[in-house]
């Protein structure tokens, strides 16, 4: 590595992995489930990387995939091997996986129609019931109309339903939509189900096949109550710039922070295009030496700025947590007005990666 490499590698802002603390969460939830449970890894594993989560966990016994769209499902199946069942939530038309070996949701009657008339493909097919959710799925009209047996050819593995509200434990939508699903697959009484999201496990629903996302990752999926699930990720920013500003002097864009007195602002070298949300203009915080610091001003494109005048000594290139263990996803999320999953998801391509093994 060159001089200048060393010293742009020094300056670049740090995602750190515990791939070791996302499988412990993995046992965590399949142990609670009591059955098999997917690993649930669209949009680029909720923004940590899907190929190494997806090894991790398939290194920990995990053999059920989840993701959103046709291409993660190729990258992952390319990445991942043969093995594993990688299933595409979205869906996709026959033969638009070019043999990979994906397997398709079925979400509407022209989707049934469609791979009921194609040549049957080992992957199976996943028929989504729409129960309460009204996004995907088929429902409860278009079910009564499918024709008895209409799946025989396509190799029927799951039917499946989404939860709306189970992290509302008050919510009275969950039931209902519980109560619906057993109804519904009782049309399908040899297919296994797949019931319950994250917030799902913790309500104690059961099926054959769980889908937790969020708290694979560290999301709370217990709102308002102790987190279950260990914190996996970690952002250090370093900072590239010092300077001391008099009192009345403004800051950022917009000019809409003032000092108050003399203050010592630090610039850290991310921004909102590396998906530190510009809602947390004036309102994030920033861990130095395990002392919180305010962001103040904008959240601009590519720079933060910080007051650290109490925050003791420091110089350019050390590095301020902006999300992590002192300050999770969840709390930041809290911050902005917004949840942990869009905090992860918005996480930028311009961090250094780092992954932290899984035993």
């Amino acid at each position: 590595m060159t001089t200048i490499e060393a010293m742009q590698e020094a300056l670049a802002g740090e995602l750190e992995v515990d791939l070791g603390a996302i499988v412990a969460n993995w046992h965590t939830l399949r142990n609670r489930h009591g059955a098999d449970i997917a690993g649930v890894v669209k949009a680029d594993g909720y923004g940590l990387g899907a190929v190494p989560v997806a090894l991790a966990m398939a290194g920990a016994g995990c053999r059920h995939f989840f993701v959103a769209q046709l291409q993660e499902g190729l990258a992952l199946r390319q990445a991942i091997g043969n093995a594993p069942m990688i299933a595409v939530l979205g869906g996709f038309p026959p033969g638009a996986d070019s043999g990979a070996g994906l397997t398709p949701v079925l979400n509407t009657p022209q989707d049934i129609a469609a791979w009921a008339a194609a040549p049957r493909q080992n992957a199976g097919v996943i028929l989504h019931l729409d129960t309460g959710m009204e996004r995907l799925g088929l429902s409860a009209a278009q079910r009564a109309e499918l024709p008895p047996g209409v799946l025989d050819n396509a190799g029927l593995r799951y039917v499946m339903t989404h939860l709306a509200c189970a992290d509302d434990p008050g919510h009275p939508l969950t039931a209902l939509q519980v109560s619906r699903f057993a109804e519904a697959a009782g049309a399908f009484p040899d297919t296994p189900r797949s019931l319950a999201n994250s917030a799902g496990l913790f309500r104690g629903l059961t099926s054959d096949l769980a889908r937790p996302g969020c708290a694979a990752y560290g999301i709370n999926p217990t709102p308002g109550q102790p987190n279950p699930m260990r914190q996996v990720m970690r952002l250090t920013i370093p900072i590239i710039q010092l300077r001391d500003v008099p009192a009345g002097t403004p800051v950022g864009y917009g000019a809409t922070w003032i000092a108050k007195r003399d203050s010592r602002i630090a610039t850290i070298a991310a921004g909102y295009a590396d998906g530190y949300l510009r809602a947390l203009s004036s309102r994030g915080i920033g861990i130095i030496a395990g002392r919180p610091v305010k962001l103040v001003g904008r959240v601009s494109m590519d720079l933060i700025t910080l007051d650290v005048t109490d925050a003791g000594d420091m110089q350019v290139g050390d590095r301020v947590e902006m999300i992590g263990p002192g300050q999770t996803p969840d709390e930041v999320a809290a911050l902005a007005g917004t949840i942990g999953y869009e905090v992860l998801t918005s996480l930028g391509a311009r961090y250094r990666r780092r992954y932290l093994g899984a035993a």
